[in-house]
């Protein structure tokens, strides 16, 4: 955790009706605008643990939601009631709309 900036803005993922503590997922960006800099991502209800990856991969993740490419990890879920995994890209609180991806491939897995 001593490579973790201490002073970034933590932006928290959750529909515009949540309430309560969550746990939701929150994002911080971190210095840099090519697809290198780092992006850091970790859960309310576990604030010490954050997974770190680059833009670039972030980026990929992202149009891959917004493609329904992670719809069925939803499918049959009863909490999402007739919502799929980019119907929710599109009400969570950090605009990942936006992003500009620095390449249209995918990350190697």
């Amino acid at each position: 955790m001593s490579d973790i900036p201490p002073d970034l803005t933590w932006e928290r993922a959750a529909p515009p009706d949540a309430t309560g503590p969550g746990p939701w997922i929150e994002l911080a960006f971190g210095e840099g605008d090519d697809g290198e800099a780092p992006v850091y991502i970790r859960e309310t209800s576990d604030p010490e643990n954050v997974v770190t990856t680059n833009r670039r991969k972030w980026d990929a993740f992202v149009l891959g939601v917004q493609a329904g490419e992670f719809d069925h990890f939803v499918e049959g879920v009863e909490d999402a009631t007739d919502t799929t995994a980019a119907e929710m890209t599109n009400t969570t609180a950090p605009d990942i709309t936006a992003i500009e991806p620095d390449t249209p491939d995918a990350p190697d897995a």
